[in-house]
């Protein structure tokens, strides 16, 4: 029995969907669970306090911060290995490859951050929240991609994977300058000092992980007690990690952590991050709600926000000759590709949960609402408009453009 389900299981865990299959499920159970009699437990699970003290420092947090500044460094960690990779030797060495996605990440990020400012401007708290319509999910927006099966051309995943790489980017900058609390300069001097050790290593070309791992645990609990936020040490970490090896030039310690992380932030931390931030309680949810500031602001700003600015500046740059439309793509699929990337559960809830932690008001349930609304209309749309242009594009005479 066990060897014919192994075959399913391996094959389930190749497809490129399989991650963001998981993620949806994880946000529908807790969904789920936060509708249901089980709701004090789901809440008492978050609110969980976990404590770890060494001598006189100590780290004491519920269970979801546990969640948001741990396991999410992890992920930011997986970015930054990424981000330097394609920097090096992927699509973004080729300058020609990296005009178009990042003319569309500016787009993508700026006009949803109008948008949210336009019905909360005259709110100062509601406000801190600008940030949160401008993330796309790539892991979910991948996904619906891969649904549409081996129809989708490679141009079409390589602009969608290269603009959430420039909007990760944006996203790393928006927490470094805008999402910092209090700042200590202790901690901070901890975080400067662990730099030279790094950069040590990899002048060494040390290709052992451990030495890595160590100094960036040191830097990462640094950073969280300094006001910076914790998951940004994933991302100064991976800018060390050797790309290749002196003594075995087939063997990238960047490439092996990166292989292996995969696995880890697909299959559990983004899974786990999205079933402790998605449950939110939806009985008696009025029209009044909706169309508060906030969730309006946010939900808005993912669907219209995202594709208007992503394939306006697009257009633009392609009509005034700056770049041209990738091989493959058409004006639809384009669109298309831009609507999906209205989809920002993990990255928009992430921001949200640093938006308004420590403003005192809980808004976290309307920009909740929000980010579901509008990453549920911004996958279905995407969605319904690429499966028409590959549909088009396949039946079209050659040469001709949609």
């Amino acid at each position: 029995m066990q060897n014919r389900q192994d075959p399913f299981i391996i094959s389930f865990l190749r497809l490129e969907s399989a991650g963001g299959i998981l993620l949806f499920l994880a946000a529908a159970l807790a969904m789920v669970l936060a509708n249901s009699f089980f709701e004090p437990y789901y809440q008492l699970l978050l609110t969980t306090p976990v404590e770890i003290r060494v001598g006189p420092l100590e780290i004491a947090k519920p269970m979801l911060l546990w969640i948001n500044d741990g396991l999410m460094a992890v992920f930011f960690f997986l970015i930054g290995l990424e981000l330097k990779r394609e920097l090096i030797e992927g699509e973004l060495s080729d300058k020609k490859n990296i005009i178009l996605p990042g003319i569309g990440a500016i787009g993508g990020m700026a006009v949803p951050a109008l948008i949210y400012l336009y019905f909360n401007i005259n709110d100062p708290i509601a406000a801190k929240g600008w940030a949160i319509p401008a993330a796309t999910d790539i892991a979910f927006a991948l996904g619906v991609l891969t649904l549409l099966g081996s129809r989708v051309p490679a141009s079409i995943k390589i602009f969608l994977t290269s603009l959430a790489i420039f909007d990760d980017i944006g996203a790393i900058l928006i927490i470094a300058f805008f999402y910092t609390s209090k700042i200590s300069i202790t901690s901070l001097i901890v975080v400067a000092l662990c730099l030279p050790i790094l950069f040590y290593l990899n002048k060494r070309n040390v290709i052992s992980k451990s030495p890595y791992l160590l100094i960036g645990i040191i830097m990462w609990v640094a950073m969280l007690k300094s006001g910076v936020h914790a998951t940004l040490a994933g991302v100064v970490l991976a800018m060390f990690i050797p790309i290749r090896s002196n003594k075995s030039p087939d063997y990238s310690p960047l490439k092996s952590m990166e292989h292996d992380l995969h696995t880890v932030v697909a299959f559990f931390v983004l899974p786990v991050f999205a079933f402790a931030n998605a449950g939110i309680n939806i009985q008696g949810v009025s029209l009044d709600q909706v169309m508060h500031g906030v969730p309006l602001g946010i939900a808005l700003g993912l669907f219209v926000g995202k594709q208007v600015g992503i394939f306006g500046l697009c257009w633009l740059a392609i009509k005034l000759n700056i770049t041209r439309l990738p091989l493959g793509m058409s004006w639809l699929s384009l669109y298309g590709t831009s609507a999906l990337c209205g989809i920002g559960f993990t990255m928009s809830l992430f921001v949200g949960s640093l938006a308004f932690e420590e403003t005192g008001v809980n808004l976290l349930f309307d920009e909740r609402l929000g980010i579901i609304i509008g990453s549920l209309a911004s996958g279905i749309l995407g969605y319904v408009l690429l499966n028409i242009s590959l549909r088009t594009h396949a039946n079209r005479p050659v040469g001709t453009d949609l």
